[in-house]
């Protein structure tokens, strides 16, 4: 769990994600493709060139964000997008890279804004939201 000063941090950044959060996660999608090519293939490419996958992702972020004290209210969202992660062959080494390079983005687009506590509190919230995709996949490639 998360401590009340990270959950703090973490929805304090509510206002910057609606107002950044698809300039935050285009630029995340950009970074990760060219650091991690291998991944590419995972990802629909015509979602990124009309935006879709960046907006969804944007929206997945700020979510997490309003509901980081409560994300056990997020398992349908997420039982969905794990099903979709577990078609596409989605592994739990998968998420270091997701996690590296959307801290990464965060805190390009937020320069200034980007200070060591709000990195540090989304590096943790990052991890946990992690393990929860993580854990609900790994049930879902055993029922298969």
């Amino acid at each position: 769990m998360l401590d009340q000063k990270t959950i703090e941090v973490v929805k304090s950044t509510v206002p910057v994600l609606q107002e950044k959060g698809v300039e935050i996660t285009t630029h995340f999608y950009k970074i990760m493709f060219e650091n991690n090519p291998e991944v590419k293939a995972m990802f629909d490419m015509s979602k990124q060139e009309s935006g879709a996958q960046p907006m969804a992702l944007a929206m997945t972020v700020l979510a997490a964000a309003q509901n980081i004290d409560r994300l056990e209210t997020l398992l349908p969202a997420v039982q969905k997008i794990g099903a979709r992660h577990v078609e596409l062959n989605v592994k739990p080494e998968h998420y270091p890279i997701v996690g590296q390079n959307l801290l990464q983005a965060l805190k390009d687009v937020l320069g200034d804004g980007a200070t060591e506590e709000v990195m540090e509190a989304w590096g943790k919230a990052y991890n946990i939201i992690a393990d929860i995709f993580i854990n609900v996949e790994k049930d879902i490639y055993t029922s298969k």
